[in-house]
């Protein structure tokens, strides 16, 4: 019994249907096609096997499948009915062109994004600078080089080949030798890379080892209002040239490695001016000064920070232009830098009044009229302790205004409390003062402090302060120690009773008589 023939679909509808359409039957012959089918299947025929005229990745399948021919890209479908199969097949260039364009894009703006944070990972221009030309040879072309402005006549670059490490140097140029180069410096926008011609680049352009250069894109690096260098990108023979996309791509990262190295700059800058300020504001290191030993001690409020509102300077007997050295210990309102500006204004005022050092009350009384001229707001607690070799000892006067009594401590570990005392400094137009006198044996030693030492809080409870009871009891523990010694013991006494906690600046100053020296037995 001969088997009955199913009728292909018929009509003008399958005929022009848009889409390619082919009938295969069970024996795997082509049973028809429509006229999308015919034209681009041109060897396709009725009644010849499905694999003649068609690719394999279609006579292959069994299910949806995805191939090109024509030059296009193409879904086909498998519909079965009646005991043949029908392939559809539907045009997908234009929407895998879309889908590998949002590819492209989400992959772009994940190594922007990438980028920026490598970029942004260092603040020091160097680095910044090596990180720009690594990710830059690595995805955006055979090799780059990265310009900074010139600095003392001379560019600091990064050059690297993709695969290899980067190179810094320091390079004497004229940029004109290369076209395009000396406007990207100077923040203009790129010339296109189409106008560049790669055999006329200069010799130092190129990274040892990269060999000619067959395309070239020369971007500037954007800056924080001033340009912040240029990139310059090269690819060679076996690498396409750069498209105009992929030259607005090297754009959009030129802008975030320029926002960077500019960042990274602003903050050397920075830093090279704090540190500049910062030295005349730290406390100075202290040694022995006429025969007399003077050591300090400083923790500012904030750990962070190196500089607060409290202060110490010795200025010797030749500063003063007399017979005494001046130690001064001080303490203003407030903390962080606005305390430290203030510190920095006493601190200058004082060392003019020092040939006038000598008399306390009228130094104390000149830097307070100072103060009073300014906004009248800020005042300071100060403690002035002159000082001078008298035979084995040290005599030293002291002069406290609204401070902390010093205290001393003998050499058989008694703790006396020097009495000195007088109004604080910059609150009323007039100050008054009483200065004391000692004499420090050799061995002993006056403290003088801040009261960020008595008052600190912590403990086991947390909460109760350090007090003048155990600053006295530590100071009995250190009879006939160095002047370091005891300042190092209190300040590390201070410091473990806060533990983390918060506190005020601590300040400590030591001066202290030496040891007499051992003299020959006689016979």
């Amino acid at each position: 019994m001969t088997e009955p023939v199913i009728a292909a679909p018929a009509g003008r509808s399958w005929d022009t249907a848009p889409s390619p359409a082919l009938v295969v039957d069970g024996d795997g012959n082509v049973r028809d096609l429509n006229d999308a089918a015919r034209a681009l299947f041109p060897e396709a025929r009725q009644g010849l096997p499905f694999r003649h005229g068609v690719p394999s990745w279609l006579s292959d399948a069994d299910g949806l499948v995805r191939g090109e021919t024509g030059g296009r890209s193409w879904t086909a479908s498998r519909v079965p009915h009646d005991g043949v199969v029908t392939w559809w097949l539907t045009d997908e260039t234009e929407a895998e062109a879309a889908r590998d364009l949002l590819r492209q894009e989400r992959q772009r703006v994940a190594f922007l994004t990438d980028a920026s944070a490598a970029l942004l990972s260092s603040l020091n221009v160097e680095r910044c600078i090596e990180v720009a030309a690594r990710l830059a040879a690595e995805h955006l072309a055979g090799a780059a080089v990265v310009l900074a402005p010139p600095v003392q006549g001379a560019h600091p670059a990064a050059a690297c080949v993709r695969g290899q490490a980067v190179s810094l140097s320091r390079l004497t140029i004229e940029p004109a030798e290369l076209p395009g180069l000396d406007e990207a410096l100077r923040g203009f926008p790129p010339v296109p890379s189409r106008w560049l011609d790669p055999g006329a680049a200069p010799s130092w352009v190129l990274p040892a080892g990269f060999g000619p250069a067959t395309s070239i894109v020369v971007t500037p690096l954007p800056g924080h209002g001033v340009p912040a260098g240029a990139l310059i990108l090269l690819r060679t023979g076996d690498q396409a040239a750069f498209t105009e996309q992929e030259e607005v791509f090297a754009r959009l990262f030129a802008a975030r490695a320029g926002a960077a190295i500019s960042a990274a700059r602003m903050f050397a800058h920075q830093a090279s001016t704090t540190e500049t300020l910062m030295r005349e504001l730290l406390p100075p290191r202290l040694e022995q000064l006429g025969g007399v030993e003077f050591a300090g001690r400083y923790r500012p409020a904030q750990d962070e920070d190196r500089i607060g509102g409290d202060f110490y300077d010795v200025h010797s007997a030749v500063d003063t232009g007399g017979r005494e050295s001046l130690a001064v210990l001080g303490d203003v309102c407030g903390k962080g830098l606005d305390a430290a500006v203030l510190t920095g204004k006493i601190r200058t005022t004082l060392r003019a009044l020092l040939p006038i050092a000598e008399d306390h009350h009228r130094l104390l009384s000149l830097l307070n009229a100072s103060l009073l001229s300014q906004d009248g707001s800020r005042f300071a607690t100060l403690a002035l302790a002159s000082s001078r070799r008298e035979g084995d000892g040290v005599s030293v006067r002291l002069t406290c205004a609204g401070h902390p009594p010093p205290l001393v401590v003998r050499s058989d570990g008694a703790v006396e409390e020097v009495d000195t005392g007088g109004s604080l400094i910059g609150v009323l137009p007039s100050i008054r003062t009483r200065s004391a006198e000692i004499l420090l044996a050799p061995g002993e030693s006056c403290l003088l402090y801040t009261d960020g030492i008595v008052e600190a809080r912590g403990g086991p409870l947390g909460d109760e302060m350090f007090g003048e009871d155990r600053l006295i009891a530590a100071l009995a523990e250190c009879a006939g120690v160095t002047a370091e010694a005891v300042a190092e013991r209190v300040h590390m006494l201070a410091a473990q009773w806060i533990g983390r906690r918060s506190h005020d600046d601590m300040a400590v100053l030591v001066i202290t008589a030496p040891p007499a020296p051992l003299r020959p037995a006689t016979p």
